[in-house]
């Protein structure tokens, strides 16, 4: 059997899954999985599906183009068609925090991640090891906002080479430049602390300590050129109290990154997101 999945988003109107199921069906296609959502303020329909396939009856070019001209263009349709077997590949941009980063390769050497990772990008070299530890090639580019241009052209350059379908930044502690954020649109995900609005700077931990919160938490999101306002992919909370230390506000926010950026990685891989008007649908 072939398993695809696709995604659809469009104008909310008349028919649209009858449409799409009753297509699947019509091409002997065995559906597995349907979910969709209609934000009723936009009048936008988002449809995420998976489907099967008998392999004598599998052309999967003759299935886009019929897809295009029988629904897609019917219902002025954004479509995309991915394989079962299509692994998205991924990069990651590092600095010296190690924690997500280790995190991350450890779930991608168990297999619960469903993409590859042939390249790991830093700006320090501190962390060489650890990709040497997991035999993923290892590019040092020096970057900061006296050499940006440069760094910019090396790491797109090196994006390039490897076929980078996505970027992540596992704790990377630099801006993201303009021209890579146009290139990856909605394909970089970065991690941070949810309360960095109230707390800004190198130390929100701390900050959030002083002030006595009763919850600490981290966002994942897609990059924007707005810093840290670009659409959410995942969120999560702990409780603190007076009784814990920062370093226990420090233990607990890491724990937190580790999870959400995880989950983030994982949906986006699945392709069980999809962006609008800076807000993402998540399918379950």
């Amino acid at each position: 059997m072939q398993k695809i999945t696709i995604l659809i988003h469009c104008e909310d109107q008349k028919a649209i899954i009858s449409s799409v199921t009753n297509y699947i069906a019509g091409i002997e296609g065995n559906i597995i999985y349907l979910d969709q959502h209609v934000d009723a303020n936009e009048n936008v329909f988002f449809m995420r599906l998976e489907c099967e396939f008998n392999t004598q009856n599998w052309d999967l070019e003759l299935i886009k183009k019929d897809f295009q001209t029988n629904l897609a263009d019917k219902f002025n349709m954004s479509w995309e068609i991915y394989t079962q077997e299509y692994k998205p590949r991924m990069a990651l941009f590092i600095s010296k925090y190690d924690h997500c980063l280790y995190d991350i390769l450890g779930r991608y050497s168990a297999g619960e991640l469903p993409l590859e990772i042939p390249l790991i990008i830093s700006n320090h070299e501190d962390l060489k090891s650890v990709a040497e530890r997991f035999d993923i090639p290892f590019h040092h580019v020096p970057f900061n906002k006296n050499i940006k241009e440069e760094g910019e052209k090396q790491q797109i350059a090196l994006l390039q080479e490897y076929n980078i379908n996505f970027i992540v930044l596992a704790r990377y502690m630099q801006i993201i430049t303009p021209k890579l954020i146009s290139l990856y649109k909605n394909k970089i995900i970065n991690i941070h602390h949810s309360f960095l609005p109230a707390f800004p700077g190198a130390k929100p931990y701390h900050s959030a300590f002083a002030r006595g919160v009763k919850i600490i938490g981290a966002t994942s999101h897609y990059v924007t050129e707005e810093l840290d306002e670009g659409p959410i992919i995942e969120q999560d909370i702990t409780r603190v109290s007076h009784s814990h230390s920062i370093e226990d506000f420090i233990v607990k926010g890491r724990d937190l990154e580790r999870n959400v950026l995880a989950k983030a990685i994982k949906l986006h891989a699945q392709r069980k997101t999809m962006v609008y008007n800076n807000k993402t649908v998540i399918f379950s």
